[in-house]
């Protein structure tokens, strides 16, 4: 081969060199872009909502966003509330992620500029903050909680569950998706400070002398209506009345972690973070 042969051949291997890094750049930056679009897109967070993934997306989280953000999700100096009982605009994981990634716009909240993943982790923290019973993971034996829920503890007297129970209590056959885990923890261990409208124990005594207990669903200045430890809801107009003996406490129980077992509060709480219509529906479509 002559030499200008030669050149030319190795000038052609330079070129094909040059062209080989030219496609993997190309290659490298379109794979970038999937991922930051796959990111984007992702409507429920890859990387789940386990314990090591919560944890690590605490401590970004706190190194993060409590400039604005007050800690455990509470609100801070310049940022709202993260977690607590209100309705929130942005709360898919979805959402949340675009939230902090791209920052809103016109507000004080600014993009993150954290990668992705770190991303993720916040999100699940974010959403760990505001997950009600039925998300967390509750160990626990459900089928003998239930039987703790009937029996035991004696819940089923005053509360309903998917049609089955009592009425003096609120119905719970949704309360998981309703109330947190911390929620439902404390309302079985601590005493009600605040009674409920509709559910204010009473002792009344009619004009003619009748006693009843029970609660006071409804009262204006002309009539009230009660319904009585039989679970039978009287009528009565104001004149039918000679007394009426509101209580300071809730008749709901309290110390369930005192008065049972640690195995039978735990098999009690386990049950009903699992009571949820959703859940009780699709159960029974998977019965079918």
């Amino acid at each position: 081969m002559s030499k200008r042969g030669a050149k030319f051949g190795v000038f052609l291997r330079h070129g094909g060199c040059v062209k080989w890094v030219l496609a993997c750049l190309l290659a490298i930056s379109a794979l970038a872009i999937c991922q930051d679009s796959s990111d984007s897109d992702q409507k429920t967070n890859p990387l789940g909502s386990g314990k090591k993934v919560i944890s690590q997306g605490t401590e970004l989280y706190n190194l993060s966003c409590t400039g604005c953000h007050g800690v455990n999700g509470a609100a801070g100096e310049r940022g709202p509330a993260l977690a607590g009982e209100r309705d929130y605009v942005r709360d898919t994981d979805a959402e949340i992620f675009a939230t902090v990634k791209d920052g809103i716009t016109g507000t004080g909240m600014p993009p993150s500029g954290l990668p992705p993943n770190d991303i993720w982790k916040i999100v699940a923290y974010i959403r760990s903050l505001r997950a009600t019973a039925s998300d967390a993971f509750v160990p626990g034996d459900v089928a003998h909680g239930e039987q703790i829920f009937r029996n035991q503890g004696r819940c089923g007297s005053c509360h309903m569950v998917n049609g089955r129970g009592g009425i003096l209590g609120p119905d719970l056959s949704n309360i998981a998706a309703e109330r947190t885990l911390q929620q439902l923890r404390l309302a079985l261990t601590r005493p009600k400070l605040t009674i409920p409208t509709g559910y204010q124990p009473a002792d009344v005594v009619t004009s003619t002398g009748r006693h009843f207990s029970g609660i006071i669903k409804n009262e204006d200045n002309f009539s009230a209506q009660f319904l009585d430890n039989n679970q039978q809801l009287q009528l009565f107009s104001r004149d039918e009345l000679r007394e009426i003996h509101y209580k300071d406490l809730s008749l709901m129980p309290a110390r369930y972690d005192k008065t049972l077992s640690p195995t039978e509060f735990q098999d009690l709480l386990a049950f009903l973070s699992r009571l949820e219509r959703a859940r009780a529906e699709q159960n029974k479509e998977d019965a079918q």
